[in-house]
């Protein structure tokens, strides 16, 4: 990373630290939800298809036990 913007962001830091102003923190607050990505909305529909149907899985207690799983996928581990 620059430097240069290391540097930015440490007086930015040191900057935030004796901040008082209620109205600036709440709009640094709004544009950090704003730069906020939901992995969520990045993945694959095969993936969200597949995280769907282990939570229906897990909802209809088709679940293997932690020592099974280890021996299952032990050789990857």
């Amino acid at each position: 990373m620059d430097l240069s913007i290391q540097n930015q962001k440490i007086e930015l830091i040191q900057w935030l630290t004796t901040l008082d102003d209620k109205s600036i923190i709440h709009r640094l607050i709004e544009i950090r939800n704003s730069q906020v990505k939901d992995w969520w909305n990045d993945i694959s529909e095969d993936e969200i298809k597949s995280i769907e149907k282990g939570l229906q899985d897990a909802d209809l207690g088709n679940l293997k036990s932690h020592s099974d799983a280890r021996k299952i996928y032990e050789k990857w581990l």
